[in-house]
């Protein structure tokens, strides 16, 4: 055979695999409303920066009529490429090609990319869409699930881990996008689940659809498994460049540095207007954002769970922030089960990779209940103040309004390492609300007294003035600075810029026993 023929010939082999499991399958794939895994790969990644890695592997199995079986590229695409310059890798299964399923060798193109990926401390995003394990490969294709989750357990906190559902997801399968750091799932088209319809209805006689049971909606709304809901593929993948927009490559870089053309100096009247003078009277948080960070951008995650505390990305001063705040439009604020795990986990992620956190602080309390009680918001809500305590990157503060007792110390108080604590005049930092402490402290006075309502609404009054303000708190030196409203943007701005060289050293150990 000629070199010209050699030549061919990579081509036709090529070619061939680039078809996956052929038109007929790929018809099929477009028919459900999907992309085939190639064009997924060049919707995500800039035009023509994808370098293809493996793909003449191809399965060894000989069980079941599979060693007559052809599957192109083994049922999943792997490689590297660029988003917005910057290098990523990728997998995408090609469920043309055998359902997608998982095999010894599927896997272990996924853990070539994994290992390449933490040795050049880039990020790796992978396009799940698969039936699941491949039976006929038996233990073979466990072993290469277990490769997999105890690579993303290696990488973990080292280099961003995100994981796209593009199809069905059931099984082990749904291990090793629980294990990483971020999930998508498009509507109507993903679905996870430990075990489907078809089984629960056989074991426990419950029956349910594969969208109710573990479609996008329910991940993001209800389980808090995923963190983004997209409406179609297209907007999955804009959502993904968008959160890689504010990451940093690897554990050991900083989160991209962006000119946004906004002053830190700017500052916001409206601000001074925004909390009601009725107490218990809801507000807009996500404005208080908005006004605050550059350009009134705020990339929400987890933004349909646990709806209570938002977390997110923004950037200040062309710096990328994380957020956590406390939502007084929902459940007034209070810190329960989901958002205590919702926000610790943003936090572990924000200090893995050297991002700033910024705390906007209005929380009446934990959520009182049986319901929480029985599931454990002791357990939950140490966790918040777990992530806080062990999180070494810097940290501030701003309490708008309510901060009381636990909750106030939940929130990042001075006491769990916040940097700076910023107050404005509006702030209320107790052990709780003033009727309730009114109660307690002035009960006698009440009960004896000839008009024991006014008795306590002048009681209710006394308390407020004396400790329901920022000062007793700024007093004791737990509040940094009581600012007005407005200058919160350059006040934020500026401590970031002095916490810039923050170094803080922790007791060497192997790990701490955070209350799972």
């Amino acid at each position: 055979m000629s070199t010209r023929e050699k030549i061919d010939d990579l081509f036709e082999r090529s070619k061939k695999i680039e078809t996956g499991g052929g038109q007929k399958a790929v018809e099929k794939q477009h028919q459900k409303g999907k992309l085939t895994a190639r064009e997924r790969i060049g919707r995500l990644l800039d035009p023509d920066s994808f370098t293809e890695i493996d793909k003449f592997v191809t399965h060894r199995c000989v069980n079941f009529d599979m060693a007559g079986k052809e599957a192109p590229g083994e049922g999943v695409i792997t490689g590297y490429g660029t988003i917005e310059g910057r290098l990523v890798y990728v997998f995408a299964q090609d469920f043309t090609v055998l359902g997608g399923s998982l095999g010894e060798m599927h896997a272990q193109k996924i853990c070539k990319v994994l290992d390449m990926a933490m040795q050049m401390g880039a990020p790796c995003i992978g396009l799940n869409d698969s039936g699941g394990a491949r039976i006929q490969e038996a233990v073979d294709a466990l072993s290469g699930y277990g490769k997999i989750f105890y690579r993303n357990t290696l990488a973990s906190g080292v280099i961003p881990q995100i994981s796209v559902i593009l199809g069905p997801s059931a099984g082990g399968a749904v291990y090793s996008p629980a294990i990483t750091d971020y999930v998508f799932m498009v509507k109507n088209i993903s679905q996870m689940f430990i075990t489907g319809p078809q089984v629960i209805k056989a074991v426990t006689g419950e029956e349910v659809t594969s969208e109710k049971l573990g479609g996008a909606m329910t991940h993001n709304r209800v389980s808090g498994v995923a963190h983004f809901a997209a409406e179609d593929e297209e907007d999955c993948f804009g959502q993904i460049r968008k959160l890689m927009s504010f990451l940093p490559s690897n554990n050991l870089e900083e989160a991209p540095y962006l000119e946004t053309g906004d002053s830190p100096e700017r500052m916001d009247e409206a601000l001074n207007e925004i909390i009601p003078d009725n107490p218990n009277a809801g507000y807009e948080m996500v404005e208080v954002i908005r006004k605050v960070v550059d350009n009134g951008e705020f990339f929400q995650t987890m933004s349909l769970y646990a709806a209570n505390i938002m977390t997110g990305y923004a950037r200040l001063n062309g710096r990328v922030i994380g957020i956590i705040a406390n939502n007084p439009k929902f459940m007034a604020g209070c810190l329960d089960i989901n958002a205590s795990d919702k926000a610790a986990r943003h936090i572990r992620f924000c200090d893995a990779f050297n991002i700033p956190i910024v705390n906007f602080v209005d929380v009446p309390g934990y959520l009182p209940g049986t319901t929480q009680e029985f599931g454990g918001i002791i357990r939950h809500g140490a966790k918040l103040l777990y992530a806080y305590s062990e999180a070494t990157v810097p940290k501030i503060t701003i309490v708008t309004r309510k901060a009381y007792g636990g909750s106030y110390l939940a929130m990042c108080s001075r006491d769990l390492g916040a940097d700076q604590v910023f107050a404005w005049p509006t702030a209320e930092i107790a052990v709780m609300g003033a009727d309730g402490a009114a109660n307690i402290i002035f009960r006698k006075e009440i009960e004896g007294a000839d008009d024991p309502v006014a008795k306590r609404a002048e009681m209710i009054e006394e308390y407020k003035e004396r400790f329901a303000t920022p000062y007793v708190a700024a007093e004791r030196g737990f509040v940094d600075i009581v600012i007005e409203p407005q200058e919160t943007r350059p006040r934020l701005a500026n401590a970031l810029e002095m916490l810039a060289t923050k170094r803080e050293t922790r007791p060497a150990k192997k790990h701490g026993n955070i209350p799972l």
